[in-house]
């Protein structure tokens, strides 16, 4: 482990130094600097979440061990604006616009687990946000189905999870008083 903390260090401090190339994940090259070190992570350990980050979420008894996995998988800096992306594995909610918030880690992990998934399940979300939520959930089900009431968002949502290959998703704008009926069990 010491030669892993060490490497980093080495690699972090050269890296701060040396002007990055675009990338898939940022749109501007100076914001690449501050980033280039979540898609080392990702690399190194195999997913976007670090250990510390893992190991918060099971010091407050997120004891199921799948979804601490998915959720290193899935990229959570892509479900924030770009300003706040250095801030997006922190474990508190996030601003994402309309006045709504991209739920904090530990909650989208804890309602994730207490709902007992199995990979055959579908799943009803109402109020898709960003889209993060759907797309933890998309890792274990084989569909979610996902309602937003504000168009903005869903429409933003939607594009975002076809772009990042989640074709197990539907996303569709209007109120989720009545469920989705055509889609219900």
């Amino acid at each position: 482990p010491w030669a892993l903390h060490f490497f980093l260090a080495w690699w972090l401090s050269f890296s701060l130094k040396t002007p990055r190339r675009h990338c898939q994940y940022h749109q501007e090259p100076r914001k690449l600097q501050k980033n280039t070190v979540v898609l080392l992570l990702h690399n190194i350990f195999g997913g976007f979440a670090t250990a510390p980050y893992l190991r918060a979420l099971a010091a407050r008894d997120i004891a199921d061990s799948l979804v601490l996995q998915v959720m290193t998988k899935i990229p959570r800096h892509e479900f924030v604006p770009p300003p706040l992306r250095s801030m997006a594995y922190r474990d508190h909610p996030l601003p994402i616009g309309e006045d709504q918030t991209i739920s904090q880690p530990y909650i989208v992990a804890f309602m994730t687990q207490a709902l007992e998934l199995e990979a055959g399940d579908r799943v009803l979300e109402i109020g898709t946000g960003s889209g993060y939520q759907a797309a933890v959930l998309a890792r274990l089900v084989a569909e979610v189905y996902s309602i937003e009431i504000i168009p903005s968002l869903g429409d933003s949502a939607r594009e975002l999870l076809q772009r990042l290959g989640f074709d197990n998703i539907a996303v569709r704008i209007g109120d989720g008083y009545a469920g989705w009926p055509s889609k219900a069990p």
